[in-house]
């Protein structure tokens, strides 16, 4: 996806994105959060913030005299983030609507920088690690988290089986995110040493209108945004036909501490 497309799709799963059925984000940036060494005092940089899954912890973990600094594309999840720190009266997180390839930072400037689930995004991503690399200073940590195989199974499956059933041109016959889930890919982009660790999870879905508002809250919007009515009814029913089960959640953390 191009920068507007991403910005379009994740601005438009805003309206989904923190509900209860997507309560995997904030548990793996969470997760994420807990890779680092992040202690009060100290400068967190979150690329590819979301809502603040991880940077809202990296805030309250960096409190009293650190700051969070959270980059994302779109802006009404950054809304969902600035709104979530006001409530949770963190003064010490800062969210700011940018393209981490267009933003400067002076070298060395942060202990920890954090990168959930937005990697794949990068048309080059082993230029963008480095980018991060060169802002973690000496003693700090990079964390970079990514959907490991089986990620959001059987929705995955499913809805993808759809599509290709009532609109067999958005098909997608290779993820980017697919190419990372073997560790050895991912770790083939690191130019520096990195501890890659797999971490597996899970969580009930009993409400099947959830695998609905899951794909709605995710990546899959671009797809549904698309779709015409019928086509999306079609879709959202083949996913609703999951009935209650369990969605996986696994993932790949990419660990690199810069000596």
């Amino acid at each position: 996806m191009t920068r507007e497309e991403i910005a379009a799709t994740y601005g438009a799963a805003a309206d989904c994105f923190d509900l209860p059925a997507l309560g995997f984000w904030d548990r793996l940036g969470r997760r994420t959060l807990e890779r680092a060494s992040a202690a009060p005092g100290q400068m967190v940089l979150d690329v590819c913030c979301g809502s603040g899954a991880s940077a809202l912890p990296a805030a309250h973990a960096v409190a009293p005299g650190g700051r969070v600094i959270g980059v994302d594309l779109a802006a009404p999840l950054l809304a969902l983030a600035r709104a979530k720190a006001l409530a949770q009266d963190l003064r010490n997180a800062e969210f700011r609507q940018a393209d981490f390839d267009q933003v400067y930072f002076r070298p060395d400037s942060f202990h920890t920088v954090l990168c959930a689930f937005g990697l794949f995004f990068f048309p080059d991503m082993a230029a963008s690690l480095q980018k991060m690399w060169r802002f973690v200073r000496p003693g700090g940590t990079l964390v970079v988290t990514v959907w490991a195989k089986d990620a959001l199974e059987p929705l995955h499956s499913t809805f993808w089986d759809a599509v290709r059933r009532v609109r067999p041109d958005l098909d997608k016959k290779v993820h980017t995110r697919d190419k990372l889930s073997d560790p050895s890919a991912l770790r083939d982009l690191f130019a520096f040493p990195v501890e890659i660790e797999a971490g597996d999870a899970s969580q009930a879905v009993v409400d099947p209108e959830d695998w609905w508002t899951i794909a709605m809250g995710s990546s899959y919007r671009a797809t549904i945004e698309l779709l015409t009515a019928e086509e999306r009814d079609q879709v959202r029913a083949a996913c609703l036909a999951l009935g209650s089960a369990t969605l996986r959640t696994p993932a790949l953390y990419a660990v690199a501490r810069k000596s």
